[in-house]
């Protein structure tokens, strides 16, 4: 007789957390989440504005920008996401009227 009332009461306390339990993650998403992503804005945000839009100079280190045979795409010397102005060709820079 015990046995079924701890059963009874065991299956009353998990079915009523289980309630609980998508408000909780509610709240959790407000108070937590969206302040969360608010501050990797303002981060992101910030490191922009201080990052310098300069080419850094180019420096021919013979490990870098090995191209042992053309990509399959474009003239073969440029990679798939490549960007004329953070990405330089082995022989330097593109210029910029590119």
């Amino acid at each position: 007789m015990s046995l079924s009332v701890a059963r009874r009461a065991l299956a009353a306390a998990s079915h009523s957390s289980h309630e609980g339990g998508a408000k909780t993650w509610k709240i959790l998403s407000f108070v937590m989440a969206l302040p969360g992503v608010a501050v990797c804005m303002a981060n992101v945000y910030m490191k922009m504005q201080a990052h310098s839009h300069e080419q850094p100079k180019f420096v021919p280190y013979e490990h870098l920008r090995i191209r042992t045979k053309k990509f399959p795409w474009g003239d073969g010397n440029h990679s798939l996401f490549h960007n004329a102005h953070a990405n330089p060709l082995p022989d330097g820079y593109e210029s910029s009227h590119h």
